[in-house]
Order: structure tokens, then C-alpha cells, then sequence
């Protein structure tokens, strides 16, 4: 049974693997002096394309939309009681793409304002970073509080700025970041409340009626689902979302 296997195997992978001996290329990665300042242009371009890949994760979460909305979806799905539904990979697509609908206008301000003279050589490559720093430190500051950016001025030992747009990234970063953790926490709490009215409802009535073994978050789960449905949440929740930002 084993030679069977093995032979039906070989039989199955040996073509394969003779195309691809001779018809698919060698890549091979190298380094060599470049002959023209395009060369050069290139190289920086890569290089630049690198770190900001290597950094998007970190840009996405701490700079964007994404940490309020993924923070609301997982309070949402909580409350609700359903502890998987929906999944994980669902609930980071749907904050993934909302993310990208918030923050449109801002990307289109800096791809017209930054890349784009960039590209065509009218601005350098210091100028197109700090010009691109423009469109989302506005949108960072319109949703951070004062008291959040004072702290971190506080702390950073910095001079007090005229104004709000004065301020580096190091600061305005994670001011942003508590002042979204606290309004999703807020935004948490109201929606948590309808169904813990359920939950408390429920689980008086299983009392009054002496049936204390049966779990209320059980029976009350239906009941919260129904409400869910009957109100069209997904659509006040996400409209609630978008609209949050200023």
C-alpha cells in the first residue's frame, strides 16, 4: 500500500516539478552601485515602501479610526452575549473597512497635497513627510480632548505651544489614543444598558418563578437577539460609528 501511495505521488509531482526546472525564471536580490540618480530614486522609494509597511500596523491602530471601532464592535457582540457570533476575522473586517470609509477624505487630502507633488518632482521627500503630517494630525486633534494633549505636554516637559497644530506626533499620538479609548468605553456603556434592562428582567421573572437553576443569560440571549434585529441595530450602531467623527 505504501509503494501505491508513493508511486501515485511521483507520478502526480514529476511533471510538475520538470516545468517548473525549466521554465520558470531564477530571482535572485543583489546590490550594485547605480549608474543614474534614478537609481538612487528607486532604491529610497523601496526603502520608504518598506518602512511604512513595516510600520502600518502600528499607524492603523494608534493614528485611524480603527481603535474606537473595534473596541465598540467587541462591546457590541458582549453585550449582546454572543461570545463568537460574529467571528473574530468578521468583526476586524467590518472596523478594517469602516476604518477606511472614516478616514477617505484624510487619505485623499494627502495623496493630493504630499504624493502627488512628490511624484512629480515638485517637492522632496522631507517636504512631502511633513506636509503629509498636516491632514492627520488635523483629524487626530479634532478628536482628541484638551486635557489629554495637556497631560502629555505635562509629561513630555515641552514648552506650552500656541497652538493645538504646534504640537509633534509624539504627542498628539497618544493623546488620540486615550481620548478614542474613552469615548468607545463610553459609547460601550450606552449600548450595554437595553440589554442588561433585558438581563435584569429575565432574570427577575426566573426568580418569581423558583426557577433559580436555570441560567438567565441563557433565556434572556433569544430576547436580545429579537431586540437587536427588531431595532436594526447594525445600522444605528455603525451610523452612530461614522458619524461620531467630527
Amino acid at each position: 500500500m505504501p509503494k501505491i501511495i508513493l508511486s501515485v505521488l511521483i507520478g502526480l509531482f514529476a511533471p510538475m516539478i520538470a516545468f517548473a526546472q525549466t521554465t520558470i525564471p531564477k530571482v535572485t536580490l543583489g546590490i550594485s552601485q547605480g549608474s543614474t540618480t534614478g537609481d538612487v530614486t528607486v532604491t529610497l522609494q523601496v526603502l520608504l515602501m518598506l518602512t511604512i509597511l513595516s510600520l502600518a500596523p502600528s499607524i492603523l491602530i494608534m493614528m485611524t479610526s480603527f481603535t474606537r471601532i473595534i473596541v465598540i464592535l467587541h462591546f457590541l457582540r458582549q453585550a449582546i452575549g454572543t461570545q463568537s457570533m460574529p467571528p473574530n476575522q468578521l468583526v476586524v473586517g467590518l472596523a478594517l473597512f469602516l476604518t477606511m470609509f472614516v478616514m477617505q477624505g484624510t487619505v485623499d487630502q494627502i495623496y493630493e497635497t504630499a504624493w502627488k507633488p512628490y511624484k512629480a518632482g515638485m517637492m522632496n521627500i522631507q517636504d512631502a513627510y511633513k506636509t503629509s503630517q498636516k491632514p492627520i494630525t488635523e483629524f487626530m486633534l479634532r478628536q482628541t480632548r484638551e486635557k489629554d494633549l495637556a497631560l502629555f505636554v505635562k509629561l513630555s516637559g515641552r514648552p506650552q505651544p500656541e497652538t493645538a497644530a504646534d504640537l509633534p506626533l509624539s504627542v498628539v499620538v497618544p493623546g488620540f489614543a486615550i481620548s478614542e479609548l474613552r469615548t468607545a468605553f463610553q459609547i460601550g456603556f450606552l449600548i450595554y444598558m437595553p440589554f442588561l434592562v433585558i438581563d435584569m428582567v429575565v432574570a427577575s421573572v426566573l426568580m418569581s418563578m423558583g426557577m433559580m437553576m436555570l441560567p438567565p443569560a441563557m433565556v434572556s440571549l433569544p430576547f436580545k437577539i429579537l431586540l437587536f434585529v427588531l431595532v436594526d441595530g447594525w445600522y444605528l450602531t455603525v451610523e452612530a460609528i461614522v458619524k461620531g467623527f467630527k
